[in-house]
This record gives structure tokens, sequence and C-alpha cells, in this order.
């Protein structure tokens, strides 16, 4: 085989960039998958881990918080924390009330979210040390690749650099699979 040419046989090549997406999918379900388990084995069945952040800001914060600050407290869109606040609600975890203007909602934990924090602050710890576990034994944390991507797209947006390979016409590519790039 010559450098540049076809692998006749890729299925003894790992995975590329055109599965990005998909594979970071499947990294995500598989991590999620062992923290619901978790949750799971500790009473709180049902209890989704994107759940967390936000259930354990609403409990360190002084009263009732807006979805605008607890987007901030975890770091997530004002989108994120919406569908998750709205998920929550659903499942009588957390209480949205009118704030001082008609555009803002603010959330408070019910009591049965209340009753779940012990178990949930528990479940905090050991994920956050099994997490630090996980990334000592890859050759680079991923918490670092995570937000080093994240910087990146704040750059230069992936529908911007998949517009500009666009703009370069056709045979400008590899001629590969088509790029997932997580949409």
């Amino acid at each position: 085989m010559t450098p540049g040419s076809p692998d006749p046989d890729p299925s003894h090549r790992s995975p590329g960039p055109e599965l990005l997406g998909t594979r970071l999918r499947h990294l995500l379900d598989r991590l999620e998958a062992g923290v619901e388990a978790v949750s799971t084995d500790l009473g709180m069945d049902g209890f989704r881990p994107r759940y967390t952040p936000v259930a354990r800001a609403l409990a360190a914060a002084p009263g009732p918080c807006s979805i605008r600050e607890l987007a901030q407290a975890t770091g997530v869109t004002h989108s994120a924390a919406s569908q998750t606040v709205a998920q929550m609600a659903k499942d009588g975890l957390v209480v949205l009330a009118p704030g001082e203007d008609a555009r803002r909602r603010m959330v408070r934990l019910t009591p049965r979210a209340e009753e779940l924090l012990p178990a949930l602050n528990a479940e905090w710890e050991a994920t956050s040390a099994a997490a630090a576990e996980f990334e000592a034994e890859l050759p680079y944390p991923l918490s670092r690749l995570i937000g080093e991507a994240l910087e990146a797209l704040d750059r230069r947006p992936m529908r911007q650099r998949i517009a500009d390979r666009a703009a370069l016409g056709p045979g400008s590519t590899s001629g590969g699979p088509v790029p997932d790039a997580g949409g």
C-alpha cells in the first residue's frame, strides 16, 4: 500500500474523524449508563445524570434560581438548562414559578428532590473520584480535551468549518464517508 492510497481492508483501521459525533455520543451514552445504574442502586430510580448539576446548584443556592442562573452555574446553554428543568418538573423534582417579570421563571427543588440530596451528594463524590481514575488511565485528560475542543469551536464553529470545506468544491476532500459531526 502506498502512502495516501485507500486501505483495502478498512476493518483494520480505527474510525477517524468522519465518525466523531457518533463515537462521542457512544462514549457519553456509556458514561451516563454507568452513572444512571449507580443512581438506581442508591434508590434514585429515574434520576437522570443530567439532573445532578441542576439539583446541586439549586441546593447550594440561597433561594430559587432562574433558568439563566442555572445555565451559568452548570455550564450549559439556556436552552439545555430549560429542557433539563422541564423534564425535572415533569418528574416531580422541581417547581417553577413566575419571576419578578413574566419572562423569568424561578426554579426550586421539591421536598422529594431534597430527600434525594444525601444520596445524590454521595453519588456525586463517588462519580467524581471514578472520573479522575478513568482520566488517569487515558494518555490525555478527557476533561482537558473537551475544554480545548469547546474553545476551538468557539473560535471557529463546526458550521463554518463545514461551509469552508464545501466551498472548496468536489475533489477537495478525501472522498471518504460523509462526516458525522454530531448532528
